[in-house]
């Protein structure tokens, strides 16, 4: 029968675009006949809430309303995956069509082509993300900018006094890029449910990412999977950046030389202290901390019940009380938070974003190469950016500018939304506080403030962020019956400090084909073939668990 499994993979493959998900915005029929493709990993209540609104905000503009045709294959990954592998089909049939003209064109020079007749993926905008995809997208070829630069519509970056208003970073988060503009914030967190924490004896809220390796929380941690969304991997990976930032700050080195430091290694194009760019002492900091934070996420999975595919799993179980405590994206903990809520208004369960510890990251919207609906993509990108747009992150349902249906409960990305001490900016402010569905004036939810707590550097895992994602999962997914076992047996016998040679046993990392560092992440292990890298690690991992299950005691 295998060539009848043969034939059925061959004709899903086949059969893939036709299977795609397509939806339609909650816009009205358009007389006109305008449409726009997008295709995003947001939820049904934003494509609902964005495509009633754009259509509105288009026909007030230009007279015409415009349906949204939704294109939904999953998260950001198989999003990625699929533009990839049109755009590549699309460049391969424009080069086989310009030989049959007897011209010569390279698979480079038709992806440099933004022309729907020759290279597209038949789609006009790729909505939602992370930075991550879209900033690979923009390097792949896949994505163009929207606008040249100072073409921008006014008002759009920059306020009429000149101001930033959707900055292109902010201490070390990049929001914007040549063909990527974020739109939204997202900050990430810890959810825990009261009661669950007080059964289990803890009396003291989570507040830091630490807390969740506490032995108090050994089967009561929720967590998601990174290999299957980008916004969980992008949570792991400021953990890691929060332990490098810690190292760094031991160090004696303060924000500001980081900052200086990583301005000389960006000019020097230099990963190291080659040549005396920087003191050494930084370098190894940085290292350091990054193997501390492997080893702190290792110790969070040993705490964990499970390690979920859905995002959204971890925050509706702590609500429910099925685990006290897990890793949320921000707007996810808050909305389950409030859902949890008791009739008499007793909070069962709450979100904190651990100050200094979490960077701002944005969603961007990007408009993709070969759009067919070029100027109204451009038009859909004006609108999310704008004020119009950015409301319906943010306002209540029903609110002038707000959501029709369900309050959003995002973090729109305009400087203006927040308070800045700018008297100008600040009018504003004042003048939409009460439609907010949360208070951004204060700085629990203040994203600005928030970012601003944080320090931490592109480069400390940038280049790592694919091979963390395999790591975790090799350390703490395919080997986590073996490291829960034995976790439990070292609690069991007297905790890490009656142990340490069954805990130096747990914390080994892999030494083929050479010790696993911050380095050789990205050097030696990065040139392994990744099914084979993560074959290796499962084995390691699996092997010293065991190792320290049975050194647990003794």
């Amino acid at each position: 029968m295998k060539w009848v499994a043969v034939l059925l993979s061959a004709a899903l493959i086949v059969a893939l675009p036709l299977l795609f998900h397509r939806e339609r915005g909650a816009a009205p029929s358009s007389g006109g006949g305008l449409e726009l493709v997008v295709i995003t990993p947001h939820n049904e209540s934003i494509r609902d809430e964005f495509g009633a609104a754009f259509s509105a905000w288009h026909e007030r503009r230009f007279g015409k309303p415009v349906r949204l045709d939704w294109r939904v294959i999953g998260g950001t990954t198989e999003i990625m995956r699929y533009l990839e592998s049109e755009y590549q089909a699309s460049a391969k049939a424009c080069c086989r069509d310009a030989a049959a003209r007897g011209e010569r064109l390279s698979r480079e020079a038709a992806m440099a082509l933004d022309d729907p007749s020759k290279v597209t993926c038949r789609m006009d905008v790729f909505f939602g993300g992370g930075v991550f995809d879209h900033e690979k997208a923009e390097r792949l070829g896949l994505t163009v900018p929207a606008w040249p630069d100072g073409e921008e519509p006014p008002g759009l970056f920059r306020d009429d006094s000149g101001r930033e208003v959707i900055p292109r970073t902010l201490n070390g988060e990049v929001w914007r890029g040549k063909a990527f503009y974020g739109n939204v914030l997202s900050l990430f967190g810890i959810c825990y449910n009261s009661d669950r924490l007080r059964d289990l004896g803890i009396g003291r809220p989570p507040a830091s990412w630490n807390d969740l390796a506490d032995p108090q929380y050994f089967g009561a941690v929720g967590l998601s999977d990174p290999t299957k969304s980008g916004s969980v991997a992008k949570a792991f990976d400021l953990i890691l950046q929060t332990q490098c930032a810690r190292a760094v700050k031991a160090a004696g080195i303060t924000k500001e030389q980081v900052a200086a430091y990583e301005a000389e290694l960006a000019r020097a194009k230099h990963d190291r202290a080659e040549g005396g760019v920087v003191p050494e002492t930084y370098v190894r900091a940085v290292a350091a901390g990054w193997l501390d934070g492997v080893r702190l996420i290792q110790r969070i999975g040993a705490n964990a019940l499970y390690f979920t595919s859905s995002s959204g799993k971890v925050p509706v179980d702590v609500g429910t009380g099925a685990v006290a405590a897990g890793l949320a994206i921000d707007f996810f903990g808050r909305m389950q938070a409030e859902q949890s809520t008791l009739p008499n208004g007793r909070e069962v369960m709450a979100y904190v974003t651990p100050l200094g510890e979490s960077g701002v990251t944005a969603d961007p919207v990007s408009l993709l190469r070969g759009a067919p609906h070029r100027k109204l993509g451009e038009r859909f990108l004006e609108f999310v950016l704008s004020r119009d747009g950015q409301k319906l992150w943010c306002f209540k349902p029903g609110t002038p500018g707000g959501p029709l249906r369900k309050a959003l409960r995002r973090l729109p990305i305009r400087r203006e939304f927040y308070r800045s001490g700018d008297p100008a900016a600040d009018a504003f402010c004042e003048s939409v506080r009460p439609y907010y569905a949360d208070p951004l004036d204060r700085p629990e939810a203040d994203a600005y403030h928030l970012g601003d707590a944080f320090v931490g550097a592109p480069r400390w895992t940038g280049r790592h962020f694919s091979i963390q994602r395999d790591l975790i999962r090799a350390m703490c997914m395919d080997s986590g019956d073996e490291l829960k076992r034995a976790w439990r047996r070292i609690l069991q016998t007297g905790g890490p400090g009656k142990n340490p040679a069954a805990m130096r046993l747990l914390q080994a990392m892999p030494a083929d084909p050479v010790p696993l560092t911050w380095e050789s992440a990205v050097r030696e292990y990065a040139a392994v073939p990744r099914l084979e890298r993560l074959a290796r690690w499962t084995a390691f991992f699996r092997r010293q668990y065991n190792l320290a299950y049975e050194a647990a005691g003794r």
